[in-house]
């Protein structure tokens, strides 16, 4: 092997050394990402800043420089192999390299947006239907609980009624109003 690299000009050394390198570093932040390890304090260039809320899209990244990096020297390679010219091989090799890397970007960018906050809003539950699971006292003198399917999941929620009689337990109910305060006001449910 050391033959055949020594047989190479000077300038398909860089490009195998830097497809070959990047390549590495990139299989290592891939794994890294998928399993789970922080690969941010890696040394993102971008720079946060105090009340900087950003944009979201992060084209400048650690992750996607080895990306640019790795294509970059792969499809080089490629173009001296297939005899192109110095200046077509620069040429086509930086175009491949910055499409990797608006495409590691996208990908990114959309898969950040799948996240959620898992954070209940209450006023999902206006107009469903649930259950009285704890006694709701008649004209809002004790709060009970229902049951109600709120943001794919049953959950079990603080309740108050207007209803001149109490709510028992098993009585089917419709959410007609959330206070402010994070209380559902019920109201027995009729076809």
């Amino acid at each position: 092997m050391g033959d055949w690299f020594t047989a190479l000009s000077t300038f398909e050394k860089v490009y195998w050394v830097t497809a070959i390198v990047a390549s590495v570093i990139f299989l290592i932040l891939v794994v890294l990402t998928f399993v789970g390890g922080d690969v941010d304090d890696l040394g993102d260039v971008d720079a946060e800043i105090d009340g900087d809320t950003g944009i979201g899209f992060q084209f400048l990244s650690f992750k996607n420089l080895m990306g640019f990096f790795t294509i970059f020297g792969w499809s080089g390679i490629a173009c001296i192999e297939e005899g192109l010219s110095t200046g077509m091989t620069i040429g086509i090799s930086v175009v491949c390299g910055l499409l990797m890397m608006l495409a590691m970007a996208t990908l990114f960018y959309y898969l950040g947006k799948l996240t959620s906050d898992g954070s209940l809003r209450l006023k999902n539950a206006l107009n469903k239907v649930g259950e009285v699971y704890l006694t709701i006292g008649a004209n809002r003198s004790s709060v009970g609980k229902v049951q109600v399917q709120v943001q794919g999941g049953l959950r079990e929620l603080d309740a108050l009624t207007d209803e001149d009689h109490d709510l028992k337990q098993g009585e089917v109910v419709t959410v007609t109003q959330v206070t402010d305060s994070g209380l559902l006001i019920v109201n027995k449910h009729t076809n």
